[in-house]
C-alpha cells in the first residue's frame, strides 16, 4: 500500500512539472520595411451617410483590399482598429472604389504612395485623393498624475460649393474651462499653424481642465476658425452656412480626454446645402 501511495505521488509531481514546463507562444509576422508604403484610407467627401454610399469594395492594383464584411463609410476610414495600416510597395498604384449593393465603379486612380505611414483623403470622386504625411509615432507623454491634455491635429477639406474648393486659409483656434464650477475659459489659442485646402496641422496640444478630479480625465474644449490673409493678417471668424441655412460665424466644442490624439476634419460646404455643411468629423487616431 506505501509502494503504491509513493508511486501515486511520483506520478503527480510528474504531471505538475510537466505542466509548468514554459511553452513558447509563436505569432505569425513580419518587419516591415521603412521603404513600404503604410496607409489608412479616409472617405470624407460631402455626401449621404446611407449604406447606398458605403465602400463595399477596394482594390488596389487589381487585388481586393476590402468587401462589405467591412465597408468604408463616410467620415470614417479603413482599416478600422486604430494603428492598423496597409501596405504595398512605395510608388505608383492602383486604387479602385465600388459603391453600394451593386458595386458601381466610382473612383479609379493612380496614387503615388511614399513609404513611410501616410493618411490617404478621399475628398471628391472627381480628384485624386490627398495625401499626407501621418506624423507617426503620435505625440506620447509620462507623467504622475494624468495629464493635462489632448492631441489635436486640424484638416482643411472644406469646399465653398459642390466642386469648389475653398481658397482660404484657416487657423484653428481653441479655449478650455478653466474653472469647471464657474465655467470661466481660457483666452483663444492657436491649435497648430494655419492651413489652406488639403493641409493639415501638426499634432497639437489643447489644454483640458479634469471635469472628474479622481479620474483618467476629460473636459470641454470649444473651437473656433479664423481667416488668414495672404499677407498674414487676422482676417476675423469664419463665416459658413449653418443647419438652418443662415450664414453664422463658425464655432463647435468637444470633450478632449487627456492623452488622446485625435483627427479634426473639417469638410462639407460653406455656401452649399445646410445638409452638407462644413463641420468638423473627429475621428481617434490614438
Amino acid at each position: 500500500m506505501k509502494n503504491i501511495t509513493k508511486i501515486g505521488l511520483f506520478l503527480l509531481c510528474t504531471f505538475l512539472v510537466a505542466s509548468c514546463e514554459k511553452n513558447e507562444i509563436e505569432y505569425m509576422a513580419e518587419d516591415v520595411s521603412v521603404t513600404t508604403a503604410q496607409f489608412q484610407i479616409f472617405y470624407m467627401i460631402p455626401i449621404s451617410t446611407g449604406s447606398s454610399n458605403y465602400i463595399n469594395k477596394i482594390e488596389l492594383n487589381g487585388e481586393l483590399l476590402s468587401t462589405d464584411a467591412s465597408p468604408l463609410k463616410i467620415n470614417s476610414y479603413l482599416p478600422t482598429s486604430v494603428g492598423k495600416y496597409y501596405t504595398t510597395q512605395a510608388g505608383a498604384s492602383k486604387l479602385t472604389f465600388y459603391k453600394g449593393s451593386d458595386l458601381d465603379l466610382v473612383y479609379d486612380v493612380t496614387v503615388d504612395l511614399p513609404a513611410g505611414k501616410s493618411t490617404v483623403i478621399i475628398h471628391s470622386f472627381d480628384e485624386a485623393p490627398l495625401i499626407i504625411d501621418a506624423e507617426v509615432p503620435y505625440p506620447t507623454y509620462t507623467t504622475d498624475g494624468t495629464g493635462d491634455y489632448t492631441n489635436i491635429r486640424f484638416y482643411n477639406l472644406m469646399y465653398e460649393s459642390e466642386g469648389v474648393p475653398t481658397d482660404l486659409t484657416l487657423q484653428y483656434q481653441f479655449q478650455y474651462i478653466v474653472d469647471n464650477e464657474t465655467g470661466d475659459r481660457s483666452d483663444w489659442a492657436n491649435l497648430g499653424e494655419p492651413v489652406a485646402f488639403g493641409e493639415a496641422t501638426s499634432w497639437s496640444r489643447a489644454d483640458v481642465n479634469k471635469r472628474i478630479e479622481i479620474s483618467s480625465g476629460y473636459g470641454y474644449i470649444y473651437y473656433r476658425l479664423r481667416v488668414i490673409g495672404d499677407d498674414g493678417s487676422d482676417q476675423g471668424n469664419l463665416i459658413l452656412k449653418n443647419a438652418y441655412g443662415n450664414m453664422v460665424e463658425y464655432s463647435d466644442y468637444w470633450t478632449g480626454y487627456i492623452g488622446y490624439a485625435r483627427h479634426h476634419m473639417f469638410n462639407g460646404y460653406r455656401n452649399d446645402s445646410p445638409s452638407y455643411r462644413a463641420r468638423v468629423r473627429q475621428i481617434t487616431a490614438l
